[in-house]
Order: C-alpha cells, then sequence, then structure tokens
C-alpha cells in the first residue's frame, strides 16, 4: 500500500512535469557509515549517545544566494547551536502543476550537504503547509485551483501534497544522519491542530517512511498542548516526538520594553510520556505586526527576555531539545510575503540582522548555546529535585540520576533589583539579580577533570587545552560572584589578573574564590588534581568576545575576534577562519606555538602569563560607494492605452470557481483563476458605450497593502485600496475592496467603443492556518467589476507574469509591461530613456541607473539600499537589482527605508543595473535611494554570482 501511494505520486510527477526524472535518480549515495536516531523520554540519542539538540530556524528561500547560506550557518554553528531547523515552501519550488525545480537558489540538496560541512544537523520541515508568513502558507498559489480542502484527505488536494513530497522527499532521505549525512528529525505538517484530519497526518507519515525517512518523526502544536483538539500524542496521524511551539513575548512590537510574557511563562510542556521535551519553535524573534519596525522587535525579545525565558524553560521543562524561531530572518524578496503580516524585511528582529549582522542577543545565545554544549552530558538526563532557597527569588532544580550533577534555575520574577544568600549544600552563596533575569547554576559537576562542588557564576564553556582545563565563567558586572571547588589535596592558587579571594578547607577540600564580576579576572590552580585549571571570571561582555571551536587536535579558544569559523591546529600553528570589525588584539588558548587568520600569519603573537598566545589584527579595509546618479525613466502603462494590443491576452470567461466567495459580477475575474498569481495584474474590458455611463464600479481583493488603479479610454480615473482577509464567517462579503469612480461628462460616445482598464496590485495570497478553505481560497485581483449606465455586457481580458526566469523564478515578477518587457533586467538597453524629472504621474513609471563597484577582497562588506525620510503616501516603488526583486516601499507597505542587497546578487566587483517601478495614484515627487554600508568585517565567506538572465 505505501509503495503504491509513492509510485503513484511518481506517475503524477512524470506525467505532468516538463523536468527530468525525480531528483531520487540524481541522488549521490553516501559512502559513510550509518548511524542510528533512538530517544526514549529524557533525550534523543545517536548511536546509543544522549545528545542535547540546540536548533536555529533558517529559511534559505529568504536568501536567494547560496554562498551566503554558508555564512549563516557558519554564525549559528559558532553561537553553539548544532543543528538548523529548515522550511521548504512548495511555492517556491512549483510554479505551476507539475513543474519543480531544485537548482540555483533552490538547491536544497546542496543546502543540506552545506549543514552537513559545517558540523550542523538538520530539522527538515517540508509541511506541505508550513505557515512561516510566506505567500499561501507555503502553499502554491495553483493550490487554489484544485477542487478539495487543503490539509484534508480530499483526492485532488492529496494528489497535490503527493506530487510536492515525491518530489522532496527523496531528497531529504539521502541527507539523513542514518546515511552519512544532516538530517536528525522530519517534522510532518505545521500547527495543525484545527480543523484536523488524522487520516491525511498519517499519510504524510507512511509516504515519509515509504520515501526511505527512518530518522524520529515530529510535528509542532502551537502553543499549548492542553488548548489543542489534537496533540498527536496517541491515535491515527501520531507523530514519534510531538513538539510545541511557545511565543511567551506576543508580536507587539510596539510595546517592547512594556510587555513581560503577555502570552504565558513560555514553559514547554511534555506532549507523551515516552518521548522528550521538545520545544519545536521556541520565540526567538517577532513578526512586525504594527509597523513598529523590526529593531523594536530585536526590543521585544532582546537579552534581558533571552536570559528569562529559554532559561527557565529549559529547566522548568527539562526540555532537550530546543529550536529557536527565528536565527535568521531574511528577506521576503519577490513575491515571497504573506500580506496580511509582514512587508519586504523578515528580519523577524532574530539573533542575526537581515544583513547578516550579530547582535546582543546573539551574543547571549552563545553564552548558552555554548553552555549548553559543555554540560550536555550530564543536562540530557535529568528529574526535578528539591531546590536551594533564596529569599525573594524564585528557584528551581534538577539532577542528573546518574552522576548527581545538579541544575538550579535562580529567577528574579519582578522588576527590581533583589540581593540574597542562596543556601545550596551548606554554603550561603550571596546572590544579586536585575529584575526579569535569570540564572542557571551548577553543582556537583565534573568540569572536565575539576570538581565543581556550587557556584553563582554561569557557567560558559569549559575545555581541556594543551593537558590543562580551561573554564570560563560569568556574572553580571559588578555583582558579587563564588565558585567552591573540590580537591583532595590543597592546590596551587595563583591569582594572574583581577582580583580575587581564595581560600581553601582541608576537612572538605573545598577551594572557595570570591570575586565580583568585573572585566576578566584570571586564576591558575594547580598541583591540587589530576590537571591544572585556568579559572576564567568575567562579566557578560568579557565573556562574549570568547569563540571555541573543535579541532582534531582538541578544542580551540579564541578572544578577540568579532567571529571565529572554524580552526585548525597542525605542525603548531593554529589556523583561524575568522572575522574583525576592527583592528584590534587577538589571543588564542590552543596547543600551538603560532597563530594564522584566514591564512595570513599573526607574526605579533606573543605568550602569555595565562599560557595563551596574544597578537594583533588588522580590521576591514575602507569601502567607498557611489552615489546613484545618472537615472533614466519612461512611462509605462500602454494597457491604459483604447488602442493597445491585447488580443493575446486570456480571456477571463469563466463563470465559476472554487473559491466560497461569490463574485460580485461575471464573469469570474479572479486572477489565480487564470493563471497569474503574483503580483501586478491589468485587466482590460470592452464595451459599447450608450453615453449614459455615469460611473465605474469596482472590487478587488489583494491582501493587506493592496490597491488597484483605473482608467477609462485612456484616462486616469483615480485608485482604491484593496480588500484584505476576510473574516471567515463572512466568506461573501459583497463589499470587500470598493472603488466607485465618476465618469466624466463628454468622455463615451454612444455607440462606439469603449476600453476600461484596471491595474491590480496584489500583495500575496493568504495563509491557511486554521486549514479552512474561506481563507485559503480567497481571490485575488478583481472580484466585480460594471459600469452604471452602460447597457451593453462587459467583455474581459487580463494579463499577469509573463515568462517564468529560470533563475529568479515564478515569485520575482509580476505581470507590469516593464516586467514583462524586461526593463527589471540588468541587460536592458535603456539608453533611448529620457534623464529622470522629479516628479512622476499618475500611473507606472520606470526609473533604472546603474553603478560599478569595486568592494575590498577578503571581506565580507554588507550593502543595503536607503531611501531617506519616512515611506511616501501616494505612490509605491518596487525595485529590482540586476533583476531580482529585491523590496518595496511606501507608506501602504511598511515602515521600511533600508533594503538589504545581498551579495552574490549584488556584483561586489563590477556593474550592477537599478530599476526601480513607480506606481503612484495621483503625481508624485520620487526620491531616489542611496547606496549605505550596513557592516563590514575582514573575513567572510566567498560569493560568486548568482547566475541568471541578463534579458529576455
Amino acid at each position: 500500500m505505501k509503495f503504491s501511494r509513492v509510485l503513484l505520486a511518481l506517475v503524477l510527477v512524470m506525467a505532468g512535469s516538463g523536468l527530468a526524472a525525480s531528483p531520487a535518480a540524481a541522488a549521490t549515495e553516501h559512502k559513510v557509515p550509518k548511524h542510528k536516531v533512538t530517544y526514549d523520554k529524557y533525550s534523543l540519542m545517536l548511536d546509543g549517545r544522549r545528545i542535547l539538540v540546540q536548533a536555529a530556524e533558517f529559511h534559505y528561500f529568504r536568501l536567494p544566494s547560496p554562498d551566503l547560506w554558508r555564512d549563516i550557518l557558519e554564525k549559528e554553528k559558532a553561537a553553539g547551536f548544532n543543528a538548523i531547523s529548515l522550511y521548504f515552501d512548495w511555492a517556491f519550488h512549483s510554479p505551476k502543476p507539475g513543474v519543480y525545480d531544485f537548482t540555483g537558489v533552490r538547491d536544497v540538496d546542496r543546502l543540506l550537504r552545506m549543514a552537513d560541512e559545517v558540523g550542523l544537523w538538520t530539522i527538515v520541515r517540508p509541511g506541505p503547509y508550513i505557515n512561516a508568513e510566506t505567500s499561501g502558507g507555503g502553499f502554491p498559489a495553483w493550490l487554489k485551483t484544485v477542487p478539495g480542502r487543503a490539509r484534508s484527505s480530499a483526492p485532488g488536494y492529496t494528489a497535490a501534497y503527493r506530487e510536492w513530497l515525491a518530489q522532496i522527499n527523496p531528497i531529504i532521505a539521502e541527507h539523513q544522519v542514518t546515511r552519512g549525512g544532516s538530517v536528525l528529525l522530519y517534522n510532518v505538517e505545521n500547527e495543525y491542530a484545527v480543523n484536523t484530519d488524522a487520516a491525511y497526518m498519517q499519510d504524510l507519515q507512511d509516504l515519509a517512511r515509504a520515501a526511505g525517512i527512518d530518522v524520529p518523526i515530529t510535528t509542532n502544536l502551537c502553543c499549548d498542548a492542553a488548548d489543542w483538539s489534537s496533540t498527536w500524542a496517541s491515535g491515527l496521524g501520531a507523530v514519534q516526538i510531538p513538539g510545541v511551539d511557545d511565543y511567551p513575548q506576543s508580536f507587539d512590537c510596539t510595546n517592547a520594553g512594556k510587555v513581560w510574557g503577555p502570552w504565558g511563562t513560555g514553559i514547554t510542556e511534555r506532549v507523551r510520556e515516552d518521548s522528550p521535551v521538545y520545544a519545536a519553535e521556541y520565540q526567538g524573534g517577532a513578526i512586525d505586526l504594527n509597523n513598529a519596525g523590526y529593531d523594536k522587535c530585536r526590543e521585544l525579545t532582546g537579552v534581558d527576555y533571552t536570559r528569562y525565558f529559554p532559561k527557565s524553560n529549559l529547566i522548568l521543562s527539562g526540555a532537550t531539545a530546543l529550536s529557536y524561531y527565528m536565527g535568521y530572518g531574511g528577506t521576503n524578496w519577490g513575491w515571497l510575503a504573506q500580506p496580511n503580516d509582514v512587508y519586504t524585511s523578515y528580519d523577524y528582529g532574530a539573533a542575526i540582522t537581515e544583513a547578516r549582522q550579530l547582535t546582543d542577543k546573539y551574543q547571549e545565545y552563545k553564552r548558552q548555546g555554548y553552555f549548553l554544549r559543555a554540560a550536555a552530558g550530564s543536562l540530557t538526563k535529568t528529574d526535578v529535585t528539591t531546590a536551594p532557597t533564596a529569599e525573594g527569588l524564585n528557584t528551581a532544580a534538577r539532577i542528573n540520576p546518574d552522576d548527581q550533577t545538579q541544575f538550579v534555575l535562580v529567577r528574579n520574577e519582578g522588576v527590581d533589583q533583589v540581593s540574597s544568600t542562596l543556601n545550596w549544600g551548606g554554603h550561603a552563596l550571596p546572590v544579586t539579580l536585575p529584575g526579569h533575569d535569570a540564572k542557571v547554576l551548577v553543582g556537583g559537576y565534573r568540569m572536565g577533570g575539576q570538581h565543581l562542588v556550587t557556584g553563582t557564576s554561569e557557567i560558559m564553556t569549559h575545555e581541556t587545552v594543551a593537558g590543562r582545563d580551561i573554564a570560563l565563567l560569568y556574572g553580571r558586572d559588578g555583582t558579587a560572584g563564588t565558585t567552591i571547588l573540590r580537591y583532595p589535596a590543597r592546590p596551587r592558587v595563583t591569582v594572574l589578573d583581577g582580583k580575587v579571594r581564595t581560600s581553601y578547607d582541608p576537612a572538605t577540600g573545598d577551594l572557595r574564590l570570591d570575586y565580583t564580576h568585573q572585566g576578566l579576572a584570571r586564576v591558575l590552580v594547580s598541583g591540587g588534581g589530576p590537571r591544572p585549571l585556568l579559572l576564567l571570571l568575567g562579566t557578560d561582555a568579557t565573556a562574549a568576545q570568547f569563540w571555541r571551536a573543535d579541532t582534531a587536535a582538541g578544542p580551540v579558544l579564541v578572544r578577540g575576534t568579532d567571529l571565529l569559523r572554524s580552526a585548525t591546529v597542525s605542525r603548531g600553528v593554529a589556523a583561524l577562519r575568522a572575522d574583525t570589525a576592527a583592528a584590534g588584539p587577538v589571543e588564542v588558548f590552543a596547543d600551538a606555538r603560532a597563530i594564522s587568520v584566514n591564512g595570513s600569519p599573526v607574526a605579533t603573537a606573543r605568550r602569555t602569563a595565562s599560557g595563551s598566545l596574544l597578537g594583533s589584527l588588522p580590521g576591514p579595509r575602507a569601502v567607498h560607494l557611489p552615489a546613484l546618479s545618472g537615472w533614466r525613466q519612461h512611462a509605462e502603462a500602454p494597457e491604459a492605452a483604447p488602442g493597445f494590443d491585447d488580443s493575446r491576452w486570456t480571456v477571463a470567461g469563466k463563470d465559476t470557481s472554487l473559491s466560497l466567495f461569490q463574485p460580485v459580477t461575471l464573469p469570474v475575474l479572479f486572477s489565480d483563476e487564470y493563471g497569474f498569481h503574483t503580483g501586478s495584474v491589468w485587466y482590460r474590458g470592452r464595451f459599447t458605450a450608450s453615453g449614459g455611463e455615469t460611473a465605474v464600479s469596482l472590487n478587488a481583493i489583494t491582501g493587506k497593502r493592496g490597491n488597484y488603479l483605473v482608467w477609462l479610454n485612456g484616462q486616469y480615473l483615480g485608485s482604491a485600496a484593496g480588500g484584505v482577509e476576510l473574516d471567515s464567517e463572512e466568506p461573501r462579503n459583497p463589499n470587500p475592496g470598493p472603488g466607485r469612480f465618476t465618469v466624466p461628462a463628454g468622455l463615451l460616445e454612444a455607440g462606439k467603443p469603449a476600453v476600461l482598464s484596471v491595474l491590480v496590485q496584489n500583495m500575496g495570497h493568504n495563509d491557511d492556518w486554521t486549514a479552512d478553505d474561506n481563507r485559503f481560497r480567497q481571490p485575488r485581483g478583481l472580484v466585480g467589476g460594471l459600469v452604471e449606465g452602460a447597457t451593453a455586457p462587459i467583455t474581459w481580458r487580463i494579463q499577469g507574469t509573463g515568462r517564468i526566469d529560470p533563475a529568479r523564478g515564478g515569485m520575482n515578477n509580476g505581470g507590469l509591461y516593464g516586467e514583462r518587457a524586461g526593463w527589471s533586467l540588468p541587460g536592458f538597453d535603456d539608453r533611448a530613456w529620457a534623464r529622470a524629472a522629479a516628479t512622476v504621474p499618475a500611473g507606472v513609471t520606470w526609473l533604472r541607473t546603474g553603478f560599478r563597484l569595486d568592494l575590498p577582497k577578503g571581506q565580507d562588506t554588507s550593502v543595503a539600499l536607503r531611501f531617506d525620510g519616512p515611506p511616501p503616501a501616494g505612490h509605491r516603488v518596487i525595485f529590482y537589482l540586476n533583476g531580482w526583486q529585491l523590496g518595496q516601499y511606501g507608506a501602504d507597505i511598511g515602515p521600511q527605508t533600508d533594503f538589504v542587497l545581498p551579495a552574490g546578487l549584488l556584483r561586489e566587483d563590477g556593474r550592477n543595473a537599478l530599476a526601480m517601478a513607480v506606481i503612484a495614484t495621483g503625481p508624485a515627487t520620487v526620491s531616489t535611494p542611496r547606496l549605505v554600508v550596513v557592516g563590514s568585517q575582514r573575513g567572510g565567506v566567498p560569493v560568486r554570482t548568482v547566475p541568471a538572465p541578463e534579458r529576455l
């Protein structure tokens, strides 16, 4: 039965696709030994070894420069993450039924291979539904014309999703850890908890297993399992490891700094007793629902939030599989966005910005990530135990039943700082916590070769380097810290730097160190244990200066670079791949005699009293960006002229639709019904005038931020806002996006032909979060059109996106004339265009210019296009860099004024073309943008130009 299902799906693909064979035929067989993934109630296990999974969400489809995928993966690895969570967007790969593209910026085989090369596991999430604030929630728009409710066992939908899974599952299967690859977990569906269909859930898993998926299957519920009718923990459709999504800080970025946990405590619930607690999506940022700007979203979910909520979740729930949404957000380029929630930027307030820059929140994830890696051997099997007390503070604890390591959560739930005493294991330890802060403290712990009894400093990491242990502990600047270690004999203690008080109790063997977290203190302890200990005692800020990497010769610790991508140690040289944002010192703890960085020796390196190597590194070279000048301009919209030849356009003649929305007038004018799914759509309606026409009455649904412009016999009549998402309880609302336009006296002559031209700006498709066809099948484009006073019928033709770009894909372009004619492409010859004017008329006007870059080599320079001043009302700008649609700007769109130009699309050493389509509802003054540097570091990854057509 399983085989027949897969066979059916493959037959559908081969019958309906113009492409070659299934990706399975081209998959490369892995030659390395297989591994086995198992689990129990505590954790996942790889070949019997317990593992703690720490993942960050990354959407490859929001970064259309595959070489930069490696940059993000390396940055997540450098922060201590050992896994990456990946949605696969069905719509991104399938512009029409039976057509699939896994090449270029859609090469997910390359992505999974790259994750393995970087050293990250992957959690794969192929849907079929993903949400992710993508257009249609990842469903291709053509699915709206397929019979049968989506996210159900309806035959039409079943055939469609089996086609998709027959394409993506074989690729995933070849990259499983069981075959030597990176895929550790396979997630089916997404937050599927209402209007559910258990047979559908079961079929998704059966198809995966039949395709060779043998890693554990998961799903993600949102946001408290107790609130949903189905947890997928038992019965038909049950998965092996149910996961839970938690977003305790909400998405109200306008109130950043004023709210604290409005959506709950953020403690991930255990869904099933025989599987580990899995935080499938733990809030790592927020979408900008109210146009506050993503800096406010990063503040809403900033360092304080990240210090408090994830730590609380770790200890109070015992979660050993955690994934943060988002690690890196990226860009809704083209028509990728679901319009009711997001605009061009999908920065998400994440720890890594849309421009790939590291933030303070990234450093907090790194502090916690390094700790989770170091303590994973004990953290992956814990039970609740009695916690030590601290008056005025909240405490909780877990203990490993095998090695007796204790993990104690100390939280300040209030807003004011609290100083108290933690009574733990017979020790009275001073502890101070600011409001809304939390610490995870460790006791009874084997810290390498050392026995940590207890303490009030948090562990960032501990490593064994060149025959000695190095431990990095930290706390808030200016607060007291205590560390107690146990030795069978009195050790020698040397304070190398800073102020640290020490005492030794021969009765217990306890060495106590008391200090204030300030700067970086260094203490060498030797002679009392199996090997020496270098204890580094710092603040949050000094701890963040450290990076770690594994090498075949042992771990390496580095202080002073702005990123450590990887390291090797060979023949006495510690060779680092690292980024530096400014000139400064670099300190390396390694079994080495010399340092090189990015292939260049560090000639100034010298040995320190701490046993490290200390040298200095240069910063990035200066970047000079050209001014954007020499703009040329050309009016568009020949479609508005009465004599325009639309004979090749599609006749809009349908009288039925699968949408529950009833057309206001017939014929059906919904753009998806005619195969036009993205961006701008033109309509031309012809009728014979009676001379008594008084007004044009139209209705359109565009999604939030959309509008439409109207011409009659070539004369511009005005514009109106399109309708947005309809209430699911009122799918037949007859007036979603009304516009009534007066017909000027004398414009139409009785008995003469008349032409009504309408340009509709569709902004993307509704998601299907509640598995509700009222929502998902809501149409786009005109839903009604009539001319008041006319007696003759209107015959309609429609035109949208033309040829699908073979590299940029089906979501890059809409149906503007300039897009169809190649005006957005870098190879278009605009020399006959006029010099740009300061103002543009109502309608569509194109602007183009070019610029040459010569950015410094061996340097990662992130460049953005900046529009000065607030986004304008009355017009919107859609811009294209070398043919890639990378942004939409305007007051109706959102607050965004900076638009990232990713390397690979931006030619860093050569000529670039910039085109802008200005769509104005009236005469408008257009401010041209400028180029700005939004980050520059010496280092980075090599980036090649993404191949794409230069001209039509």
